[in-house]
């Protein structure tokens, strides 16, 4: 009887213990929001070296996990309409992965979650990463403008860390090969 009690008790949290994973996008529908149903996509990949890792450190106030990035270039007509990275950090414990989408001059054009592992509550609504659009990476900072958002600190941290990497790897790594 007292196994049998035990083992309803076991089971009645495991169903009651709710399930924080939310999938939103796929990478192939991502791509198609960033840069629209007919655009063709290029895979970039890019090395940074040992100058290169800690300019982008030193300017996105960030820790480098990778020596390699990849950037997604969306074309039309071989017409550039847009950059996008695919980021994936933890939140807390669980991660969030963006697709963070610059124009072709590098601005922040938009964010996507894609999947959400953390409580619901915790995800930035998509008003807090549209106030972000066209921000320069100066102003990319909570300091300067970015408003936080109370009972998701972690969430919006973790997602304004990720775009400063993204434009700061962008003016490095492409504006500045282009502009050579």
């Amino acid at each position: 009887m007292k196994l049998l009690k035990l083992m309803v008790l076991s089971l009645s949290i495991l169903i009651g213990t709710p399930c924080f994973a939310t999938i939103y996008y796929s990478k192939s529908e991502a791509m198609e929001l960033a840069f629209g149903a007919g655009a063709t996509i290029e895979s970039l990949s890019l090395f940074p070296d040992e100058f290169q890792v800690t300019k982008i450190e030193q300017e996105a106030k960030i820790k480098l996990e990778s020596g390699l990035f990849t950037f997604y270039v969306g074309k039309n007509k071989d017409k550039i309409v847009g950059y996008g990275a695919i980021e994936t950090s933890t939140v807390r414990t669980k991660p969030e992965t963006l697709m963070i989408v610059l124009s072709p001059e590098g601005e922040l054009r938009n964010v996507y979650t894609l999947a959400f592992h953390e409580p619901i509550e915790y995800e930035p609504p998509q008003a807090w990463y549209e106030k972000l659009y066209n921000k320069s990476l100066a102003n990319m900072d909570f300091n300067k403008g970015v408003d936080g958002i109370s009972g998701a600190t972690l969430s919006t941290r973790t997602a304004l860390a990720s775009i400063r990497k993204v434009m700061m790897i962008y003016q490095i790594m492409i504006k500045n090969k282009d502009a050579e």
